[in-house]
């Protein structure tokens, strides 16, 4: 007799295939099955098979419940020793014995032998015939399976819904990392995260995910030059008791999860799903394409119809909010990847990429999610919801913004709508005729010309005479800044050392055309 456990052929499954733990199957009312020998372990049970054959090792195929009655039982305990060796070799997931007719109980050296093999032995009593333990199991299945299928379609219904908000992506990753249990981030080619949702793993698991990543998208761009893009793909890694698993998107993109336990056939499908959405939501055509509103408003503008007509085909609602933004990456703000993210974040597809600076118009009140824009490297200025007639006001209130923010180093500034104030109470009409008077000896300047020296002091003034903020909000030498005050100061003829006269200036400043918004 071998003293040497055989080590059991491994049971996976292939995707979709129901599967049932043994104990639900000891556990079920009627059945009376009793586990005998062998682990108490969560064993999977592919399917139900019946047989006295003397050898069945060959007609298997891994992940059975094996029931014999025991007709031609091995003779002696070496052949039931070869007996147990073999269909634990072959992959089954548990040997049940039907006690009566042929035998009273269940033979001592097949319960030894299936100890040592550390193959679950089942007891199946005289009253249960070997139907009822099958038509049990397949009832069982048919249960979990509904349920799966139950689970999955909740899942896409909530995934759909994700994807048709303003915050789609974090709406989608939420939904993703809540219906499997895990850590769910959106990654650039590099590591970089974009999104995220759900807890955040312990280090190292955050960044062995990230290298999981950039590992899985290299293999995709390091292709010779005129071979065909490669289809996304898949990779899974188990490290620091977490399963790691990533899939890659088109542009470069990556999204991973890192669970606590291995994902499910249910968890898998959720992710799919998720991962076409993304696919979807990432795409330029998706977050910049224009539909045919879009389409009719562009037509009006280009033959001569005024903004304030135009916008509400645009947005019917008739606010909009300006976004003004610079990136702190090169050559990150006109790739078409992280463009479309942009889009996204900010919850509009009306954007104006130049290099690094950004103008854009975000129907309603507020960006969808400024702070995704600012993940990707941009630094914000965000102007006061106003009307379609407002438009140039705001966007020059987002440029003081996003200066402001430059300056501050904050990711982001907002311009928030004015209350009643000292200004409000002098008209409109002989406050601009003052300050256009203040400003006049500005206006035949030589270069830059009076409207750059007026936004140096008006930079200069909003930052209280500090060189160097003032040089980094408007990205000038701080040497530059001083030489263009000074020369205001000469042509105004003012000291600008003086407080009262910096309030006034700054007063003016205010009331110059298109420095306010539009009287109604």
């Amino acid at each position: 007799m071998s003293a040497q456990p055989v080590r059991p052929a491994p049971y996976d499954p292939p995707p979709g295939t129901p599967t049932l733990p043994l104990a639900v199957l000891l556990g079920a009312p009627g059945l009376g099955l009793e586990l005998i020998a062998g682990p108490r372990d969560e064993r999977l049970i592919g399917t139900i098979g019946t047989t006295e054959l003397p050898e069945p090792a060959p007609y298997l195929f891994g992940g059975e419940l094996l029931l014999t009655a025991g007709v031609r039982f091995p003779p002696t305990p070496e052949a039931v020793d070869a007996y147990v060796r073999s269909v634990v070799a072959a992959g089954i997931a548990a040997l049940g014995f039907g006690v009566a007719p042929v035998h009273d109980e269940v033979p001592g050296v097949l319960v030894e032998a299936c100890e040592r093999h550390r193959l679950p032995l089942v007891r199946v009593p005289p009253a249960t015939p070997f139907v009822a333990v099958n038509r049990a199991a397949y009832r069982f299945m048919a249960e979990a399976r509904s349920r799966d299928l139950r689970e999955v379609s909740e899942a896409q219904s909530a995934l759909a819904s994700a994807a048709a908000r303003p915050d789609a992506l974090p709406a989608v990753l939420h939904q993703l990392a809540t219906r499997v249990g895990a850590w769910a981030v959106l990654l650039d080619a590099g590591g970089q995260e974009l999104f995220a949702a759900g807890a955040r793993p312990a280090p190292p698991v955050p960044r062995q995910l990230r290298e999981l990543a950039t590992r899985t998208a290299a293999r995709l761009t390091d292709r010779p030059p005129g071979e065909r893009p490669a289809p996304p793909t898949a990779a899974v890694e188990h490290a620091a008791g977490r399963h790691l698993t990533v899939h890659t998107l088109p542009g470069a993109l990556v999204l991973g999860t890192a669970a606590e336990a291995p994902p499910t056939a249910v968890h898998r499908s959720v992710t799919g799903v998720a991962t076409v959405l993304l696919s979807l939501l990432t795409s330029p055509r998706h977050a910049l394409g224009a539909d045919a509103r879009g389409a009719g408003a562009l037509v009006r503008l280009l033959l001569g119809g005024e903004p304030a007509a135009v916008a509400p085909l645009l947005h019917p609602t008739g606010r909009w909010t300006v976004v003004q933004g610079r990136c702190s990456r090169p050559g990150h703000g006109e790739d078409p990847v992280r463009l479309a993210a942009l889009g996204t974040a900010l919850g509009t597809p009306y954007l104006d990429v130049s290099g690094t600076d950004l103008l854009a118009l975000v129907p309603g009140d507020a960006p969808a999610d400024p702070g995704g824009a600012v993940r990707l490297g941009w630094t914000l200025g965000i102007s006061a919801p106003v009307g379609a007639d407002g438009l140039p006001y705001a966007a020059t209130q987002a440029g003081r913004a996003l200066r402001r923010a430059l300056a501050a180093g904050l990711p982001a500034a907002h311009q928030r709508e004015e209350a009643l104030s000292v200004h409000t109470l002098v008209p409109g009409e002989d406050a601009r005729a003052h300050a256009e008077a203040v400003f006049a000896p500005l206006a035949g300047a030589a270069a830059p010309g009076a409207a750059v020296l007026l936004e140096t002091l008006r930079g200069w003034l909003a930052q209280h005479g500090s060189w160097d903020r003032t040089a980094a909000a408007l990205a000038l030498h701080r040497n530059t800044v001083r030489q263009r005050i000074a020369r205001i100061a000469d042509l105004l003829g003012t000291d600008l050392a003086d407080p009262d006269v910096r309030m006034e200036l700054w007063f003016a400043l205010r009331h110059l055309p298109g420095e306010q918004p539009p009287e109604h």
